[in-house]
C-alpha cells in the first residue's frame, strides 16, 4: 500500500481539497476553502497545514480570516443556502472559547437544515500536560471538554483522538454534508496534539471523490394517495418551503400551480420559489403571513406541504388552518416531515414528488369559483402592500420601516439579494417582501439568529459575487455582531448594509406590549435617577461612525426620498457601503393576520398583563393538533 506520512492536520486539508458533489451532472467543489481564526489550539495544526497548501500547492484549500467564529460559521451556512446546500465551507477555531463561540451557528446550521464543517481544536489527547489553558475540568469523567456542547447541535460530531481515526471520520461526515434529509452542522473536534502528529496515510485517502447528491423519487402507491386526496379537495392550497428551493423545483411548482389552480403559500425558506406576481402566488404564510395566504388557510380541506417543516411561525402556532377536517399531504425527502400533522406522506426530492403528482392529476384542476377567490384575495393583499409603502403612512417624523421596505423594492433587481434575520424586519418582510427569485430572499428564519445578517452577507456575496447582495439590518443585531464588515473589505467584497436604527428592540418592544410587560427592558435608554430604570434619554450610540470605523463607506439618510437616493449611491458604488437610516421605534407595522403562541403569565398585579391574559386564552382556544 502506498502511503504519504502528513500530520493529521496536513492530512484533513489534502483530503477537503478533493471532495467534490454533484447533482444533476453538475460537479462543483464541496468545500471550497476555510474560514479560521487561530489561538494556540489550531495555529500549529490547521493553521500550519493550510500555510503549507498555499506555499507549497500540494492543495487547493483557501484561507479566510474571519473576526469572529460565531461570524465564519454564518458566513459559510449562507454561502451553502445560496449554494442549494451542494457546497459549504470548513471553519476552524482554537481551543476552548473559539471553538465554544461556534456553537450558535452549528446550531443554526443544524435547525435551518444547512450544511457547514466545524473544526473545533480540543485538549491533549494524551493528557500529557493538563489541565492545559481554557480545559474545562469535569468531574464526571477525563474525556469530556466544553466542545461535547457541539453534539447536541450537529448532525456528526466525532473527537478525532488518534491519526488514524480521521479516515473513517472524515468518510462519515462528507456523506452527512450531502446527504439532504440528515444534513446540517458536522463537527470533528481535534485536539491541538494529534492535529500535529504524524502518520503515513494511504495515497488512496486523497483520491479525487465525488459524493453524488441524488433525487428520490417517490413510491408510485404515495403518489396515487395524495393524488387522491387532492382530487377530492375544493379548497387546497400548496405550503411552499425550503426544500422546494434546494432541489431546484421552481420551474415545476409553478408549472403545477398553473394547470391545477392550487394558490401557492410560502414559508421564509420557500419565497421567491414561485414569483410574487405569479397568479397562484399568495405571500407569506403564518404568523405574520399575507391576507391572501391566511385567508385561504382557514378554508383550506387538503394542505400540501412541499418542502416545508411547519415550524409554529408557518402555521401560527396550529391555528391559521381553521377547516376542522383539514387533511395534510407533505412531499418532503425527509420522512420526519413528511409525516407531519397525520399526513399523507409522499418521501421524495421535491422536484420528482412535484413531477409524479402533476403525472398523477393530469387533466385535474379546482373548480372556476375557488380560482376567482383567490384572484379576489390576492388584489386586497396588493392593496394592503401599498398601503404599508405609502409616503404618509408614518405617524412620526420618522419614517416607519415599510416605507424603507417600499424605496427599497423601488432601487432593487429581481436577481439582488436581500438578508435578514432577527427583529421586526423578518415579519414585515414575509408579508411585503416581492420576490421574484428564489435566491433574491434570503432570511434566517428557523434560528432566527440576531446577528446573523452582516456575517451571511459575506457568505452570499462569495457564492454568487454576480448579485447585488443588500444586508437589512436593524440596530440590535448590528449590535450583536458587526465586525465582519471588516471582512467585507479585507476580502474587496462589495456589500450594500442597510443599517435601520430605531434605538431599541422594535420587534420584541411590541410583543412585550402586546403581551402586558409594557415595552420592558426594550429600549436603548439611560438609566433613569428617578425610576431606576433603563427609561431615562436616548443613549447617544453612533452606529454610523462604528460603520466607518470598521472600514465602510457610511451614507446618511433621514427620509425616504434621501433613502432612496442613498440607495442608488450605494449600488454605484464599488466598496461595501454602509446606508444608515433612523425609523420610527413604534412603527406602525403591517397589519396581523395571525397569531403566535407566546405564552403571558397566568396571574399578575399588573392591569397590561391581566387584559393580555385575557387575549392570550381566546386564541389558545382555536389551537389545536392536525390529527
Amino acid at each position: 500500500m502506498n502511503t504519504v506520512r502528513l500530520t493529521t492536520a496536513q492530512a484533513l486539508v489534502r483530503f477537503l481539497a478533493v471532495q467534490y458533489s454533484e447533482r444533476d451532472g453538475q460537479e462543483q467543489r464541496l468545500i471550497p476553502g476555510a474560514w479560521g481564526i487561530f489561538g494556540h489550539g489550531n495555529v500549529a495544526g490547521i493553521g500550519q497545514a493550510l500555510l503549507q497548501a498555499a506555499a507549497t500547492g500540494e492543495a487547493d484549500l483557501p484561507y479566510y480570516l474571519a473576526r469572529n467564529e460565531q461570524g465564519m460559521v454564518h458566513a459559510a451556512v449562507a454561502y451553502a443556502k445560496m449554494r442549494d446546500r451542494l457546497a459549504t465551507f470548513a471553519c476552524t477555531a482554537s481551543t476552548g472559547p473559539g471553538s465554544t463561540n461556534m456553537i450558535t451557528g452549528a446550531a443554526l446550521a443544524t435547525t435551518n437544515r444547512i450544511p457547514v464543517l466545524l473544526l473545533p481544536s480540543d485538549m491533549f489527547a494524551t493528557r500529557a500536560a493538563d489541565p492545559v489553558l481554557q480545559q474545562l475540568e469535569d468531574t464526571r469523567g477525563g474525556d469530556v471538554t466544553v466542545n461535547d456542547a457541539f453534539r447536541s447541535v450537529s448532525k456528526y460530531f466525532d473527537r478525532i483522538s488518534r491519526p488514524e481515526q480521521l479516515i473513517p471520520a472524515a468518510l462519515a461526515a462528507m456523506r452527512v454534508l450531502t446527504d439532504p434529509v440528515e444534513t446540517g452542522a458536522v463537527t470533528l473536534a481535534l485536539p491541538q496534539d494529534v492535529q500535529a502528529e504524524a502518520y503515513d496515510w494511504p495515497v488512496e485517502f486523497f483520491r479525487r471523490r465525488v459524493w453524488h447528491v441524488g433525487r428520490p423519487v417517490p413510491e408510485p402507491a404515495a403518489v396515487e394517495r395524495a393524488a387522491n386526496l387532492l382530487r377530492g379537495a375544493r379548497k387546497p392550497l400548496i405550503v411552499a418551503g425550503g426544500g422546494a428551493v434546494y432541489a431546484g423545483a421552481e420551474t415545476q411548482l409553478r408549472a403545477f400551480a398553473e394547470a391545477t389552480g392550487i394558490p401557492v403559500a410560502d414559508t421564509h425558506a420557500g419565497k421567491g420559489a414561485v414569483p410574487w406576481d405569479h397568479p397562484y402566488a399568495v405571500g407569506g404564510l403564518g404568523s405574520t403571513g399575507a391576507y391572501a395566504a391566511n385567508e385561504l388557510a382557514k378554508d383550506a380541506d387538503v394542505v400540501l406541504g412541499i418542502g416545508t417543516r411547519y415550524s409554529d411561525f408557518t402555521t401560527a402556532s396550529h391555528t391559521v388552518f381553521g377547516n376542522p377536517d383539514v387533511t395534510f399531504v407533505n412531499l418532503n425527502v425527509a420522512r420526519l416531515d413528511a409525516v407531519k400533522h397525520s399526513a399523507e406522506p409522499v418521501v421524495a426530492d421535491a422536484r420528482r414528488g412535484i413531477e409524479a403528482l402533476a403525472a398523477a392529476l393530469t387533466g385535474w384542476e379546482v373548480e372556476a369559483a375557488y380560482r376567482d377567490r383567490t384572484r379576489e384575495l390576492i388584489g386586497r393583499t396588493r392593496e394592503i402592500e401599498e398601503e404599508c409603502f405609502a409616503a404618509d403612512r408614518n405617524t412620526g417624523e420618522l419614517p416607519a420601516q415599510t416605507q424603507i421596505l417600499g424605496a427599497l423594492h423601488e432601487v432593487l433587481g429581481d436577481r439582488d439579494v436581500v438578508i435578514n434575520a432577527a427583529g421586526s424586519m423578518p415579519g414585515d418582510l414575509q408579508q411585503l417582501w416581492r420576490a421574484r427569485d428564489p435566491k433574491a430572499y434570503h432570511v434566517e428564519y428557523a434560528y432566527s439568529c440576531m446577528g446573523y445578517e452582516i456575517a451571511a452577507g459575506v457568505g452570499a456575496k462569495m457564492a454568487d459575487p454576480s448579485r447585488e447582495v443588500v444586508v437589512l439590518v436593524g440596530d440590535g443585531s448590528y449590535l450583536m455582531m458587526a465586525q465582519e464588515i471588516v471582512t467585507m473589505v479585507s476580502e474587496g467584497l462589495k456589500v450594500i448594509v442597510v443599517l435601520v436604527q430605531n434605538h431599541g428592540f422594535a420587534s420584541i418592544g411590541a410583543l412585550s406590549e402586546s403581551l402586558g410587560s409594557q415595552r420592558f427592558g426594550t429600549k436603548y435608554r439611560f438609566r433613569s435617577g428617578d425610576s431606576g430604570q433603563l427609561d431615562g434619554d436616548v443613549l447617544p450610540v453612533d452606529l454610523a461612525a462604528n460603520a466607518a470605523s470598521l472600514g465602510a463607506d457610511v451614507l446618511h439618510a433621514s427620509s425616504v426620498d434621501e433613502f432612496r437616493t442613498a440607495m442608488e449611491k450605494a449600488k454605484a458604488a464599488e466598496r461595501t457601503t454602509v446606508v444608515h437610516v433612523e425609523t420610527d421605534l413604534y412603527g406602525p407595522n403591517p397589519p396581523a393576520h395571525g397569531w403566535w403562541d407566546v405564552p403571558v403569565s397566568e396571574t399578575s398585579a399588573l392591569d397590561s398583563t391581566r387584559a393580555a391574559y385575557e387575549t392570550y386564552a381566546s386564541h389558545k382556544r382555536r389551537q389545536r393538533h392536525y390529527l
